[in-house]
């Protein structure tokens, strides 16, 4: 076959190729940053004062900063969970290896694999606090749920072994974007939507925490 026979490639407009990098990049910025955070959440165990020492170990330590990534970053629900889900399980192997480094080895697989679960509800809450008043009110409820149930959680099944001071601050940080967001939507059906998701999602959040434990067990 002749040179003059081959068939010519087909020509690629290269415009739809640059959406991709800037995705590429925004989530690769969230996955370090997470990262990041990660190790400094080790570092929080040895260096914060006995009452926010409960930050360095809580899920609402890692989900506001995830959840703040992903607002600064992404544009579409795709990307906000992706992002999260890598986030959080960038921000768990941050951890293992900074505890590594401190001489407390941890295995982070368990911990990832619940991020990447839990990671997509949180990038799309995220994503849409900057959505319509009902998308608004329900990624309000998601977020501010997480933090409500997490401080109830711990001010009664580790109340005994920790100090009640975090639990309480994030308490009231759930409540305040309750009340950002009522502030913002200022209509009773997307506000009353809002405190019932967060009562729901907390009541969620109590329960699935108290069946970790038997979920690890199991595998």
């Amino acid at each position: 076959m002749t040179p003059a026979l081959l068939p010519s490639p087909v020509p690629i407009d290269r415009r739809l190729l640059l959406p991709a990098r800037p995705a590429a990049l925004r989530v690769a910025v969230v996955v370090a940053a997470a990262f990041l955070v990660g190790g400094l959440t080790s570092l929080g165990q040895a260096f914060l004062p006995a009452e926010f020492a409960s930050l360095a170990n809580s899920a609402s330590g890692w989900t506001l900063p995830t959840a703040a990534l992903v607002w600064l970053t992404a544009p579409g629900h795709v990307e906000a969970a992706l992002g999260a889900a890598l986030g959080f399980a960038a921000m768990t192997v941050g951890y293992s290896v900074v505890s590594g480094w401190r001489g407390f080895p941890f295995d982070p697989t368990e911990w990832a694999l619940v991020g990447i679960v839990v990671g997509p509800v949180v990038g799309t809450a995220a994503l849409a606090l900057r959505r319509g008043p009902v998308a608004s009110a329900l990624g309000t409820g998601i977020l501010a749920g997480i933090c409500v149930g997490e401080g109830v959680y711990g001010l009664t099944a580790v109340a005994d072994t920790t100090s009640p001071v975090y639990w309480w601050a994030v308490v009231v940080v759930g409540a305040a974007l309750v009340g950002i967001a009522a502030a913002r939507l200022r209509s009773v059906p997307p506000i009353a939507l809002a405190v019932l998701v967060t009562a729901i999602v907390a009541g969620a959040f109590v329960a699935a925490y108290l069946a970790l434990p038997l979920l690890f067990l199991a595998f």
